[in-house]
């Protein structure tokens, strides 16, 4: 007898959040962040976000976000990149300036390598990963939530390498590790089919 498993709550938002996370002292803060959002159903729309810090620690100029909706590209920042663990309380998320983007470019096979590469104006940032490992599925409960008010069935994959390049020029930092669902992975990982469902 099979099993139906289903998820109490409203779908607020489905789609894809990969994101990098950089340091250049395993000890020390982040130095890029970089967080990607395709989103195909949320109370906004669809829509293509890029939330970059440089600078996460400061308020700085370095600090965007490129989107092609800037009112769902809004709502995901206040709603639930402000909650990630990586990101929540930084003063770089307060002078996060939104532009226009004019391109997304996918790449990879998601099994070996993958990018995304947004273009806004003369503003080039390419996000690649490296070394993916095997997909796993899970779904946090509200309590485990980054908002702590969302189950988040999601696949991930891990990956052992990550760039963020601006204008060709390589942040500085590498990933490092993390643990999430029993599994052991890094700071940048990719997340597909990722569903935020509000308790």
């Amino acid at each position: 007898m099979s099993q139906t498993l289903l998820f109490p709550g409203e779908v607020e938002w489905s789609g894809e959040n990969p994101g990098i996370s950089l340091k250049t002292d395993p000890a020390g803060p982040f130095t890029t962040l970089a967080s990607f959002f395709r989103v195909v159903l949320s109370p906004h729309g669809r829509g293509l976000a890029l939330v970059l810090l440089q600078a996460p620690q400061a308020e700085d100029a370095g600090n965007i976000c490129l989107t092609d909706n800037e009112p769902l590209a809004r709502w995901l920042v206040e709603n639930y990149v402000a909650h990630f663990g990586a990101w929540r309380g930084l003063a770089g998320l307060r002078s996060l300036r939104y532009r226009p983007l004019d391109s997304v470019a996918t790449g990879g096979d998601a099994s070996t390598h993958y990018s995304e590469t947004v273009t806004a104006g003369s503003l080039t940032v390419a996000l690649e990963w490296s070394g993916l490992g095997k997909p796993f599925c899970f779904a946090l409960p509200p309590a485990q939530s980054a908002t702590g008010r969302h189950h988040m069935p999601t696949v991930f994959i891990g990956c052992e390498t990550a760039t963020v390049t601006v204008n060709g020029v390589p942040r500085p930092g590498a990933p490092i590790p993390r643990e999430i669902a029993g599994q052991r992975i890094s700071t940048a990982m990719l997340a597909f089919s990722e569903t935020w469902i509000r308790a």
